[in-house]
This record gives C-alpha cells, structure tokens and sequence, in this order.
C-alpha cells in the first residue's frame, strides 16, 4: 500500500476505450510516477478524497457522465488546493470548436489539454508538470498551516497574557482597596489617638478642679447644720461627682485611667447583674442570657467590665422600641488579623455581647460610633462617650471591640477580652471607710496645684497624718533630704519641671524602701509601670479611700 507522499503525488487515470488507461499507466510508471487507474466520475471521486496529484482523463469518458460530483468536490476544494486535470482530446478538439472543452474548463477549473495522438515524452512532460504545480500547493498548504499554528500560538499567548493581565489588574486592585482600608483604619486610629490626647490632657486639668470642688463641699459640709444649706452643699457634691463621672470616662476612651484588672469569671459577672440590668430596663425590654459554661477567665477591671456592660444595656434601651430583647452573651473566641482599628489582635479572647432588636446603626453612624462625644439621642440625653469607654477600656486591658449592625434589624456589640490561663479567684471586695490611723506617720506631700495640696493636706490632718508639702520635685527631694522621718510620699505625677516618675526614681536612688502613691487625674500608664509605683489613687478622691491607700501602703512597706 502506497504512502500518504505517494498518495499525493498519485495520478488518477479515466479513459474507458480500448487499453489507453493501461497504456499511460505504463507510461507514467517508466517516468517514475505512481497511477491508478478508475473504474468511471465516481471511483475518481472517492480516489480524489483520499488524495492525488493529478487526474488524466479522456474526453470520451465525459461526454455521456454525470460531471455533476467531481464538479462538486472540485469546487469543495480548500483555498489553497487547485487540482491539475489532464484532459485528452481528439485533434481539432480545442476550446474554439469543442464546446464539451468549453464547459469542461469551468467545470474542473485547472485544465490543460494533450491531443491525441501524442508522444510519450509529451505526456510524460505535462504528467511533471502537472505533479510540481501540486507540489507547490502542497507547500502552500504548509505555509497556511504554520501561519495558522503561529496564528493560534500568538492567540494562545494573547490570551496568557490578557489573563496575566487580567490577574495582575485584580490583584492590583485588591491592593489599592487594601491600602484605602489600611489609611482610613489609620485615619481613625490616629483621629482617636489624638481625641484621646486632647480628652486625657482635660480631664487632667478638670479632676485638679474637681478635687478642690469636692475637697472644699465636703469640709464645709462638717460644720452646717442649716437643712437648707446642706441641700445646696449636697446638690454641689452631686454635681461634681457627675463631673467626676464624666472625667473617668474620658480616661477610659484615652486609655489613660488606672484599672486593677483581676482574674474574672464573666458568667458569674453577667448573672450577678441580672437584677440591676433588669431594674435599668424596666418593662421596656425582656432580657435574655446566653453564657458558656466553659467560658475561659478574663483578665479585666471587675468594676469596670460592670459598667461596660450597664452602658450598653443602656443604649440597647434607648434603641429599641417597647417589648424589645436584650440579650447579654458570653463565649470563647479566637480571632485572626482584624478588619477595623477598634478591633483586636489575633489571639483567644473571652467575648461578652450585649444584642438589641432595635434600629441598628446606618452606615454614616456607624463610621463615627467610637468618637467621643457623637450620638444619635436628643440633646441632654446622652454625653456620647457610652461606645468611647467601651472601646477605650477594650484596648486598655488588651482587647477590642466589634460591632455587628443592620439599619432596622438591631446591634450587638462585642466586647473582647485577653483570656487568663489562672484560675478565678474571689473577686476583691470594696473596703470600707477606715477607722483613723493610730499615730502620727510623716507624708511628704507633693503637688504643683497649692488648691489641691491644701484640700490633701486638710484630709491627711484629719486623717492623723503629720504633713510635709512641697510645691515642685525639686522642692520635694530637698525636702526628703533634711527630713529622714519622712515615712511616704504622696506624689502627683503629672507636674511641670520633674514629673512624678523623675521625682521617684531620683527618691528611690536615694531612699529605696520609702513607699510612694502616685496621685494622678491623668497619668501615661507605661511611665507609671516604668516607675514602679507602690500604689496609685486617682483624682478626684474622697478621704476613706485617701485613707484605705495609705493603710495599705505602709502596712505592706513595714
């Protein structure tokens, strides 16, 4: 069986009279060129179809057939196939007198015609010619192949690359988005942090006022014995303890207050505040619980995660409409990287939720629900620094917050805090007023703010203290110096010149076993942790509590 090469260079012979089919095969075999020879138009079709290189066909066979289908595949050809015939013809047989020729050539198309008689050689001669001007459509067929090939790979390519492109393009816009959330997380980091500066910086200067407000209420407040007056006294000491309030609050958004955090089972907070939780929602809502009972231990300010929670029971309350629900949660959680700045770090937190049924927050009031001083409620109705102490505690103690909200379906709020492999302990219990100290101990008391030292100084006396005051650190260590029996310090921190934490350590250089209380409005906690301080009151105070710490102290020191 010939090969595909021979196949394709093979001529096709049709001549029906007598043996000239035999006769050209012998011909075209001697030249070196392969034939068959066909049986009638139909053989010659499917011989077509399987490929040749020429067809040497006799007039005479056409002249009666049906020329319809090799017309047919002849006009099928691909562009770049123009199949050689080889038409032989009677003498005198050319297209001016022959019409069958005529209709011929526009049947087959590439005709050549050989009269017959002819010589071998000349057959032989329009057989080769015939075979090259194949071969150069074969070449041609080539070509069109290897541009399609090329055009294919190029397509191919286009499409790689498109795709790459593509695929960088989405990749390049997730990060721009990335970074546009990076800057706004950012932008509201930092808009926060310098609320935060601002608000401790104030409330600095207000708890020094307040401490002499208070100071000086509850002094006069001894000696009346006028109803009226000590209405007017109470009604002042009110004020100023809602001012005291307001000032704590905004310590806890800056981060700036002092918190005692103690081991903590959330569950049991939750359940022991039932009762007050239900007193502040009254018939307004129904109050639901959903504790874990493996909950794991949070390291957190007892009192402080109290009024978290009652601040945001508060404002479920105010968000909700009449027979609302208000469920208070508790659960383990291990998050990844955050989404918002007011949200944690991955770790384990142990989460307590506080979820409304109520309006929810619009995108607008959720973007400005951490900023001090915004909110929703009607003038006089709310200070706006609910959400700010939440999230300023959160990240205090370690932890964040999240908020989940639609408009019209509710909000929940999430407080996470960094979880405690210890055990719980009992939670420490508020120490009552003091009896008066027996003796007379030295303090050395130490404030910038002549109003405040007074109104300390006043409290210390009644409380048995004998008092030494200076008005700077400087005043101070030159006073420590010529007064050995100086037996504590109470030192404000925040004092221009030496701070309170240059104040103590240039003390503890000198006189390391001298106990030292911070008394502080505003205090940077990582300088007061650098200091090493023995303990810590805050502004304003009242003088059990003066009392309680300075107990403390000594007892401990001695």
């Amino acid at each position: 069986m010939p090969t595909s090469v021979s196949r394709s260079e093979t001529a096709l012979i049709l001549t029906p009279v007598g043996r000239d089919s035999q006769i050209a095969a012998n011909l075209l075999t001697e030249a070196g060129v392969d034939s068959r020879i066909c049986a009638g138009i139909e053989d010659m079709c499917r011989e077509l179809a399987k490929g040749a290189g020429f067809a040497l066909v006799a007039d005479e066979a056409l002249h009666t057939a049906d020329v319809g289908p090799l017309a047919a595949w002849v006009s099928d050809q691909p562009p770049w196939s123009d199949f050689p015939f080889i038409l032989l013809t009677e003498r005198g047989g050319g297209l001016e007198r022959n019409p069958l020729a005529t209709r011929l050539t526009g049947a087959l198309g590439n005709v050549v015609f050989l009269e017959r008689p002819f010589h071998p050689t000349s057959l032989v001669s329009v057989a080769r010619t015939a075979l090259r001007a194949r071969r150069r459509q074969y070449e041609a067929r080539q070509r069109i192949e290897e541009i399609r090939e090329a055009e294919s790979q190029l397509e191919r390519r286009v499409d790689e690359r498109t795709g790459e492109l593509a695929a960088a393009n989405r990749q390049l816009v997730a990060q721009i988005e990335e970074r546009e959330r990076v800057e706004a997380a950012l932008r509201q980091a930092q808009r926060l942090e310098a609320v935060g500066q601002l608000t401790s910086g104030v409330a600095h200067d207000f708890n020094n006022l307040l401490t002499v407000v208070l100071g000086n209420v509850r002094q006069l407040a001894k000696d009346v014995t006028d109803p009226m007056v000590r209405r007017r006294l109470d009604m002042m000491e009110q004020a100023a303890q809602r001012g005291a309030k307001l000032t704590a609050q905004l310590l806890a958004f800056s981060r700036r207050q002092k918190l005692e955090p103690q081991l903590v089972d959330l569950n049991q907070t939750v359940s022991s505040m039932r009762d007050l939780l239900q007193s502040t929602m009254g018939a307004h809502a129904r109050i639901e619980t959903q504790l874990d009972p493996a909950l794991w231990r949070a390291m957190i300010d007892p009192t402080q995660i109290e009024l978290v929670i009652l601040n945001l029971a508060i404002n479920a309350r105010d968000a909700m409409a009449v027979g609302g629900v208000l469920t208070v949660g508790t659960a383990n959680a291990s998050l990844g990287a955050p989404r918002r700045p007011e949200e944690p770090p991955p770790g384990d937190y142990v989460m307590v939720s506080v979820s409304d049924t109520g309006s929810g927050m619009t995108p607008e009031v959720f973007a400005k629900a951490f900023e001090p001083f915004f909110t929703t409620k009607a003038v006089g109705k709310g200070s706006g620094l609910g959400l700010s102490q939440v999230f300023g505690l959160a990240k205090q103690s370690g932890g964040g917050v999240r908020i989940d909200t639609r408009p019209g379906e509710g909000t929940s709020v999430k407080v996470y805090l960094p979880r405690s492999q210890a055990a719980a302990g009992p939670q420490t219990a508020k120490q009552a007023r003091p009896a008066r100290v027996d003796g007379r101990p030295v303090v050395l008391l130490v404030d910038d703010d002549s109003a405040v030292r007074e109104i300390t100084a006043g409290m210390l006396d009644e409380l048995g203290y004998a008092v030494v005051e200076a008005g700077s650190g400087g005043a101070a260590l030159e006073t420590l110096q010529g007064r050995p029996d100086v037996d504590l310090m109470l030192l404000d921190f925040a004092m221009p010149g030496m701070n309170g934490a240059e104040v103590a350590r240039e003390v503890r250089s000198r006189r390391p076993q001298l106990p030292i209380i911070f008394v502080t409005g505003y205090a940077d906690l990582d300088a007061l942790a650098h200091a090493g301080e023995a303990g810590v009151i805050t502004k304003p105070f009242e003088d059990h509590e003066l009392a309680g710490k300075l107990r403390a102290v000594l007892a401990t020191s001695a």
